[in-house]
């Protein structure tokens, strides 16, 4: 056995008795809460859960916060590695743990003193003798995973002085300003790890060491250039969760806590962007407050929903802190409560449980502790109204009526966000432009970001090498394999159409244009081939994965329309044919889906040249009954030139022009 596989192993011999196998909210306030029944003391006790997981593997102050490799492409794959492991699992905890102790000084973890436990391994960070310490980096050194770990641990000690920074000796804290500092005080990537140096450069300003302030300024100020408004930051190239775990959160962070001090004028832009949150974002969350599995790193999960208490900040009467506690609250819910989430006392690499599709090489155990940013959420005072409003449903309840459906197009950004009230989903499209081949980490090109859009409801299913596809068409290549589309050009949003035209990577005579009609059960899809050659390609729709019992599927014509359905028990997906498509199929796909070993997926097919293709996606609850208006809406379809006119049974015209 190799020194690496031996110091893993002997770290997971470590491992204390389970926790619970799911987090328990005990004595639910459903008078302030009746949706969630949780209140700030739950979050407490949602966050010391998560905590106690992780001081499973430490019986005293020395040892590393250093948790069982999950199987597959996350690191670390070698000794060198794990280094940075240690400091992502050290520093990111501290995300939970700072803002407990701020509450509990003297909290006490598997009889370990907490804020000892911290204090001592930032002191090992510094000790030259420690299997812990990290070098200076050299002038001839580029950014690191070093610089994203100390920038975090520079917000927890800016956020929490007193209690990480302030018993530390002048030696110490004098060793860490240099060693930080190399880092902050230098190169960094063109995305929110500007930040990272944002913060490091910060703290120790506000400690009263000289920093490098024409750089700080310098990077907020790139910072800034990167809004799109309605919210939304561009983290180049892609929108995704980074605008609002990172730009979003830092930046408001960063305004209370240093910035309105020091740099009001820039504050006051980063509180301004902030502001435009609660008009857009609070909507990319089901009815019940469920997120969207969406974009990298998605196993930081709740750190999505960290802007939502952040809002406490600027107590502003117009903002519904109802919703946004009930939205924040579901979040934590959906993954602590879920019994796949956890193992070995740690959140997986994945969504609910482990899943591999979704992990990118840059993650390791210890970088899920990412969602720990939530938590921040607590140095909101207890008197604040996020806390004490009650909870509710915002739009949903308010606004949203049955058999309609509601869009958010959040303009520069080219995002658009669809809210269904007949089954309270939200779904959102959003940019996806980023070849295969030149992908090196191979996470911008993939399902991660390449699906038609993404649902609440149905969390995506990775493609199949035998075309097994969901929410995405794929192509059978030169190479005889299947294809996805990646390469998506988003054209405009007029009407209620949501127009891209998309290019196969490996063939640019393979052309679509693309047009996405939201409807109240589902989506009107019309696709315009360019394509100078034949085809065989396939169109999926949502998966279904398999729960407690199996998918039933069903199979009609309705007024000479293929019609096919499937039912997990949970929700039923229909798709209809209308026009190009030679047969729809049931797909069987297992290990696919980050819900269950089994799924299914109905597939539109064909193998020859057409011009236009036309189908519906629909979606009930199981139990619900179908009518044959509901399968097939459509009443007549013309096409002149390149565009199409759409009659719809319930008076409604969609005209789709692709000119």
């Amino acid at each position: 056995m190799n020194n690496f596989k031996k110091i893993s192993s002997f770290l997971f011999s470590k491992q204390k008795k389970n926790i619970s196998k799911v987090f328990e909210v005990k004595n639910p306030n459903y008078d302030i809460s009746p949706y969630t029944g949780m209140t700030k003391q739950h979050w407490k006790d949602s966050g010391l859960y998560l905590l106690k997981g992780a001081f499973s593997y430490v019986s005293n102050l020395d040892d590393p916060m250093k948790f069982p490799k999950q199987k597959g492409k996350s690191y670390p794959i070698n000794e060198n590695q794990i280094l940075n492991e240690k400091l992502e699992g050290l520093c990111r905890t501290l995300f939970i743990a700072s803002p407990l102790l701020k509450d509990n000084p003297s909290l006490v973890i598997n009889t370990i003193k907490v804020a000892d436990y911290y204090r001592h391994q930032i002191g090992k960070l510094i000790d030259t003798k420690s299997n812990s310490y990290i070098k200076p980096r050299l002038k001839y050194e580029g950014s690191s995973q070093k610089l994203v770990e100390f920038g975090a641990l520079a917000l927890s000690m800016l956020t929490n002085t007193e209690i990480l920074w302030d018993p530390l000796t002048q030696f110490q804290k004098d060793d860490l300003a240099a060693i930080m500092l190399s880092y902050g005080d230098g190169p960094t990537i063109d995305c929110n790890w500007r930040f990272f140096n944002v913060f490091i450069l910060s703290f120790f300003k506000e400690q009263g060491y000289a920093v490098n302030e024409g750089l700080l300024v310098e990077y907020l100020e790139k910072l800034l250039k990167n809004y799109k408004g309605n919210g939304w930051y561009h983290d180049r190239p892609a929108y995704d969760y980074y605008s609002m775990w990172a730009f979003q959160m830092y930046g408001i962070i960063w305004s209370e806590f240093f910035g309105k001090k020091h740099y009001p004028e820039i504050a006051s832009k980063f509180t301004t962007n902030f502001y435009s949150l609660k008009d857009n974002y609070p909507y990319l969350f089901s009815k019940n407050g469920e997120m969207i599995m969406w974009g990298r790193s998605i196993s930081y999960r709740t750190g999505a929903a960290a802007p939502f208490p952040l809002m406490g900040f600027q107590n502003d009467p117009n903002t519904n802190y109802g919703w946004m506690r009930r939205i924040s609250s579901a979040v934590i819910k959906q993954f602590l409560t879920h019994p796949n989430f956890m193992k070995d006392n740690v959140p997986s690499l994945g969504f609910y449980g482990a899943f591999e599709p979704a992990v990118q090489v840059y993650s390791c155990r210890g970088s899920v502790y990412w969602m720990g940013k939530i938590f921040l959420g607590l140095l909101v005072p207890e008197s604040n109204p996020f806390w004490n409003d009650k909870e509710n449903n915002g739009d949903w309840d308010t606004k949203f009526r049955k058999d309609e459906v509601y869009n958010k197009y959040q303009g520069d950004s080219q995002i658009l966000i669809t809210n269904y009230p007949n089954i309270g989903a939200s779904e959102l499209r959003a940019w996806c432009c980023e070849k295969e081949s030149t992908d090196l980490q191979n996470f911008r090109s993939t399902e991660n970001y390449n699906r038609l859009s993404y649902s609440s409801a149905f969390p995506w299913q990775a493609d199949g090498k035998k075309g097994e596809v969901a929410m995405n068409y794929v192509i059978k290549n030169k190479k005889n394999h299947w294809e996805a589309f990646r390469l998506y050009t988003f054209k405009k949003f007029v009407n209620g159409i949501y127009y891209r035209d998309v290019t196969l990577e490996t063939d640019q005579d393979i052309q679509f244009n693309l047009a996405d009609i939201p409807l109240a059960n589902g989506i009107l899809r019309v696709d315009k081939n360019n394509s100078n050659k034949p085809i065989t390609m396939r169109l999926g729709h949502y998966a279904l994965p398999e729960l407690e019992k199996k998918i039933i599927t069903t199979k009609k014509k309705i007024e000479g329309y293929d019609v096919t359905i499937i039912d997990n028990g949970q929700y039923q997906l229909a798709m209809v044919s209308i026009l190009g498509w030679k047969k729809l199929e049931i797909v069987k796909a297992k290990k696919l889906h980050p819900q269950s070993n089994k799924s299914v997926v109905i597939n539109a097919v064909n193998d020859c040249k057409a011009d236009i293709y036309i189908a519906f996606m629909l979606w009930k609850r199981s139990g619900q009954i179908w009518k044959e208006d509901e399968l097939v809406p459509i009443k007549a379809f013309s096409k002149t030139n390149n565009v199409i006119a759409i009659q719809l049974k319930n008076a409604v015209k969609k005209v789709i022009d692709f000119n």
